[in-house]
């Protein structure tokens, strides 16, 4: 396919941390006839840049831990490069237990994480106390640390694959809306856009919270929807500063993390808010958002008895988007088989920027490995066009699956 300016290899939508990370990944593996579109005028200017930019390993599988630690050996790889760095920082994380049943799962992800070679050890009280002297670790049954986790800046990590693509020959248009997608005889032919057509062999659609539309351009429908997440950032506080380790409480429903000298708080709320794409354009927004004070207090009184001090801190910010959550709380990541040269990369379930590199691995591995993983196999958008659903529970299940994240067994 030549490379000019009207045509390429693959077309990539979207240029959040997914959208350039599968781009980034593409060139590192020879592809590098490579354009990616973005409608508004940078890069990182939806979800991602409304991200809290933790990055954790431990999860409950294999895959999944695989997948993370994949993600952070590109993190280190990109923060030794001089002049784009993602900011990460490789501070470790501190999970948290409260309960019995807790302690017991956390002993399960280690036995995960030793199979999957990640470091990780539980430590006592007072060890957990000297990593993060404002917070009180009195309540803990066990504390779980995995000293190469870290966090970064999403912009910053969606900016650094930006300048190592477009190194290696990636292309990337801001400001250009797609239309939509021409297919023929079940092959993707080209992408309409509001400055002309592009011929392609492949679009790959990383379009977030519109990646349902996108899909809908080629006549697909999926279960891709927008919940709504938000942390808030307090007033500057004693004792914070930005080498302490990211801390979970699960049983609190609760994140935290240093944000330069401020405490960066969030949770995952009992009773979420979804919207259905549907209802919102192509070339519209989802619905706006307003700060929910009830919610983001609540994180603040779970928090209280670890950290008394959070009452007096004010907020300085909030932050919040539209992170979009499958039913089945699993990447949709692949071609699908009813229309050749469409692949997906969305539905990240509030990964997308902790586990973009690892989602842009999948999805070169779903389009050059001739027999991609199971695990990646079980990623493909056909589980859902192969099937039938109705939107009601489809949204249900993904509003579920952000109201449950921290349970239990999740």
């Amino acid at each position: 396919m030549s490379s000019g300016s009207q045509s390429a290899e693959f077309v990539i939508i979207g240029g959040g941390a997914v959208g350039c990370a599968v781009a980034y990944s593409l060139a590192k593996a020879g592809k590098t006839d490579v354009l990616l579109l973005e409608k508004e005028a940078n890069v990182a200017g939806a979800t991602t840049a409304q991200a809290a930019g933790l990055v954790g390993q431990v999860r409950n599988t294999v895959e999944r831990t695989k997948l993370a630690m994949w993600s952070v050996k590109t993190f280190s790889q990109l923060e030794r490069d001089t002049q784009a760095k993602p900011g990460w920082r490789q501070v470790g994380s501190l999970r948290v237990a409260l309960c019995d049943e807790r302690v017991d799962e956390f002993r399960r992800m280690k036995d995960v994480a030793d199979k999957a070679g990640l470091e990780a050890e539980f430590i006592d009280q007072a060890t957990a106390k000297r990593k993060w002297p404002a917070l009180s670790f009195e309540r803990a049954k066990a504390v779980l640390w995995c000293p190469s986790d870290g966090y970064l800046q999403p912009s910053d990590l969606t900016m650094s694959y930006v300048a190592h693509a477009r190194r290696l020959g990636v292309r990337f248009r801001m400001k250009t809306a797609v239309r939509g997608i021409d297919v023929r005889d079940g092959r993707v032919q080209a992408v309409e856009t509001d400055s002309g057509r592009i011929e392609c062999e492949c679009v790959i659609n990383a379009a977030g919270a519109h990646a349902y539309h996108i899909a809908r351009c080629v006549g697909l429908e999926l279960p891709i929807v927008p919940v709504r997440h938000e942390y808030f950032v307090t007033v500057h506080a004693d004792g914070l500063e930005p080498n302490l380790p990211v801390v979970r409480i699960p049983d609190s429903t609760l994140y935290l993390r240093a944000e330069i000298n401020s405490l960066l708080c969030g949770g995952w709320e009992p009773r979420g808010l979804s919207t259905d794409p549907r209802q919102f354009a192509q070339d519209g927004e989802p619905p706006a958002l307003e700060s929910d004070w009830d919610v983001l207090g609540w994180f603040a009184e779970q928090l209280g008895p670890e950290m008394p001090q959070v009452d007096q801190l004010g907020i300085r910010s909030v932050f919040k988007g539209w992170p979009t959550f499958t039913p089945d709380g699993r990447f949709i990541i692949g071609e699908s088989s009813r229309v050749k040269g469409f692949m997906m990369a969305g539905g990240c379930n509030a990964h997308g920027v902790s586990g973009s590199a690892g989602i842009g691995r999948h999805v070169v591995e779903s389009i050059l490995d001739p027999d991609p993983s199971p695990y990646v196999k079980s990623l493909s958008p056909d589980r859902f066009t192969g099937q039938r659903w109705d939107w009601k529970t489809a949204r249900r299940d993904a509003q579920h699956y952000y109201e449950t994240y921290y349970d239990l067994g999740h």
